[in-house]
């Protein structure tokens, strides 16, 4: 090789590590402009609770596992059940998935992209006589070409817009773990309130059961007494119809029952054919104790908040990167390998070949496609801020009229059992006085019918009480981490994007 041709090699052998460079500089220029526009929240949030207000000192906050707290083991195994089986969070737990496989969609533009490519092909050139004399042929020359090449290319991202969109995609698979958990807490919320309907169903059904069997047992004295000629046939017909109404109110709550219990086998991932519940009463379930501490603490702790709060960075960031879609883009190419036209010579001195390219791309006028879409992020931006600023009074609000309800039920249970009581004590005083002839059926049927009213009463406003609790459990956002091990446990949940 002579001394020029060797420097000439020199040269272009020097050009490589150069073009090696810029691939590897691309992404450490990339989101150099990166902005950090994030709008103003103006969060209204007040000091204490209206109802029950209490100090972060003397709050008790619900537990992580909050559901055993009512002391029914039957319901424990449902939650837990639930938890696994209920297909309304497998399909959020796919969500989830699909939302980490987008980030990684995204992240892939920041990244050089690399491609090999090997080729081998045989030509033959087309024959040409028109020159020859008559009678003669002439055959077209036959050639091969070998090639083997890497080809890499990369966007440098100097404006920050594929970082932006990056960020975007990782702030929607947070909602999206975040939609989960509100998913997870809706569901076990439901088991716990079906539930609770189902007990009510029973008390109710054992209250209808007891009131046909005590009207039963006064028709069957009444009708003792017309054979004696002490009652009339008024009477027994006033009776008897007391018994049918008594008996005709049974089958609605029976229907009540068993459509809470196939709508609970539902949430539970099983078939209502394949399922059933024992139940009991609802005074064997126990109320837990709960206040909440501070409202600003419920910002960390509701799920639907944090997921809100997720979505406005996503749209932040989607603002960022529709704005950076107006700046030029810039883009590096490479190209090296091998080519011969002998596949022994293929990897010989003078078969290797290189390109390299930079090219700049500057839109000028595309319709006012780019302005349209800058407007359309700034759009869903200021929707996820007021979608946002309406999720945090909606959880106060939430926790106000669940305090409210646990309150004024408590309240209402505990004059609902005196008031049963009373009527209790006077239709049995009513029943004696009618064995012994000394009060008229019609004051036994007002006394009966009393009693009745007020059972099912007590029954209703207990189970009011029940749902009033889960009711507060939900709109605490279910358990709470302790603040100490928030950041060891949930690191990346824990960073509050609308902080930034």
């Amino acid at each position: 090789m002579s001394g020029k041709a060797s420097r000439r090699t020199s040269r272009r052998l020097g050009k490589v590590p150069f073009a090696i460079s810029a691939l590897l500089l691309g992404p450490a220029l990339s989101g150099c402009i990166l902005g950090t526009e994030h709008p103003d929240l103006n969060l209204d949030v007040p000091a204490t609770y209206r109802e029950g207000g209490h100090t972060a000192a003397d709050a008790h906050v619900p537990a992580i596992d909050w559901w055993r707290g009512f002391k029914s083991s039957e319901l424990t195994s449902l939650m837990d059940n639930a938890q696994i089986y209920n297909l309304d969070i497998a399909v959020a737990i796919a969500q989830i998935a699909q939302a980490d496989a987008q980030v990684g969609i995204n992240g892939a533009p920041l990244l050089p992209s690399v491609s090999g490519t090997g080729n081998a092909e045989r030509s033959r050139s087309a024959s040409n006589g028109s020159n020859l004399p008559l009678g003669t042929t002439s055959s077209g020359a036959s050639f091969s070409q070998f090639s083997l090449g890497l080809t890499a290319s990369y966007i440098v991202d100097f404006w920050g817009k594929n970082r932006a969109t990056l960020h975007a995609a990782e702030e929607s698979a947070t909602a999206s773990r975040y939609n989960r958990e509100v998913v997870t807490l809706t569901a076990i919320v439901t088991v716990a309130n079906t539930y609770f309907q189902i007990l009510a169903a029973q008390d109710e059904l054992r209250v209808a059961r007891r009131n046909l069997a005590a009207a039963e047992r006064i028709l069957t004295l009444i009708k003792q007494q017309f054979a004696g000629g002490t009652a009339s046939q008024l009477d027994v017909s006033q009776q008897e119809t007391q018994v049918a109404t008594e008996r005709a109110a049974i089958p609605p709550l029976e229907i009540t029952l068993r459509q809470n219990m196939a709508a609970l086998a539902v949430l539970v991932g099983r078939a209502p054919a394949n399922f059933a519940v024992k139940g009991g009463t609802m005074t064997q379930v126990a109320v837990p104790r709960v206040t909440p501490g501070l409202p600003s603490e419920l910002l960390n702790q509701r799920p639907d908040i944090r997921q809100a709060e997720a979505q406005l960075a996503s749209s932040n960031f989607s603002v960022e990167s529709a704005r950076a879609a107006f700046f030029p883009q810039i883009q590096l190419t490479a190209q090296t390998g091998v080519q011969s036209a002998a596949l022994a010579s293929l990897f010989g001195p003078g078969a290797w070949f290189y390109t390299l390219s930079a090219g700049l791309t500057q839109p000028l006028f595309d319709g006012f496609l780019l302005e349209s879409q800058l407007k359309q992020a700034k759009g869903v931006q200021l929707q996820n801020l007021q979608a946002y600023r309406k999720a945090v009074l909606s959880a106060f609000s939430d926790v106000e009229k669940a305090l409210v309800a646990l309150q004024q039920s408590t309240l209402q249970e505990r004059l609902e059992v005196e008031a049963v009581a009373s009527a209790r004590k006077a239709f049995e005083v009513s029943e004696t006085q009618l064995r012994a002839g000394t009060v008229n059926l019609i004051t036994v049927l007002q006394t009966q019918q009393t009693l009745l009213t007020n059972e099912n009463a007590l029954a209703q406003v207990r189970l009011n009480k029940l749902l009033a609790a889960s009711s507060l459990f939900q709109a605490l956002g279910g358990g709470w981490t302790p603040t100490g091990q928030l950041a060891s446990v949930q690191p990346q949940e824990a960073a509050a994007p609308a902080a930034q």
